[in-house]
């Protein structure tokens, strides 16, 4: 058994396709590769979770119902997940939930009973990968069309796409920076025309 025993997923960018201030379930689609990699953690006992930064609830474009509406809409795609966790604070709020604080990340894990060092983040900025390691978790940053390069650079852990990423943890926490597949090195970290 992993000595990971859950990984928490950052829901915009990562598991599905950002969608800004998104209030509308039907326009929810998993990122390739999700389904899978949501099927390998599940299959060695490794529990799930969402973790999800909503400004737009506190800047009016969203309630908490249509956030709630939509991870449903998640969990029904690609779950059923252990927990969910929300910050529905802005930037300037000052809470200890919004990333890069760890409170939304000590939280979901306190939820489904784990502790930090057997904790994975994987998301796709700079902030999930700063909550994370201030947690005591490790943090996978998943570059996508959003991240800067500097956010790259400067991330502990990075793999080219989710799949990458939680093939990297199911024998135990992420060992190197660069997180690679069995694809050639050239194509893992080409990024898609489309």
């Amino acid at each position: 058994m992993s000595p990971v025993k859950a990984v928490l997923f950052d829901r915009d960018g990562t598991l599905v396709e950002d969608v800004p201030n998104n209030a509308d379930p039907d326009r929810v689609r998993p990122v390739e590769g999700a389904r899978e990699a949501l099927d390998l953690l599940r299959g060695r006992g490794i529990r799930t979770g969402v973790v999800t930064d909503q400004p737009g609830v506190a800047d009016g474009l969203l309630t908490d119902a249509d956030v709630r509406r939509v991870n449903h809409r998640v969990d029904e795609l690609l779950g059923p997940f252990d927990v969910f966790a929300v910050c529905p604070h802005g930037p300037d709020d000052g809470c200890h939930c919004r990333r890069p604080q760890p409170g939304m990340l000590l939280w979901a894990g306190g939820r489904i009973c784990t502790g930090p060092a057997e904790l994975v983040v994987i998301g796709s900025t700079a902030a999930g990968a700063r909550a994370a390691h201030r947690a005591g978790a490790h943090g996978i940053l998943v570059p996508n069309g959003h991240t800067r390069p500097e956010e790259t650079a400067r991330a502990d852990h990075v793999a080219p796409d989710l799949l990458t990423a939680v093939r990297a943890v199911l024998d135990g926490p992420p060992k190197g920076r660069v997180l690679a597949d069995e694809r050639p090195i050239q194509e893992a970290f080409t990024a898609d025309p489309e």
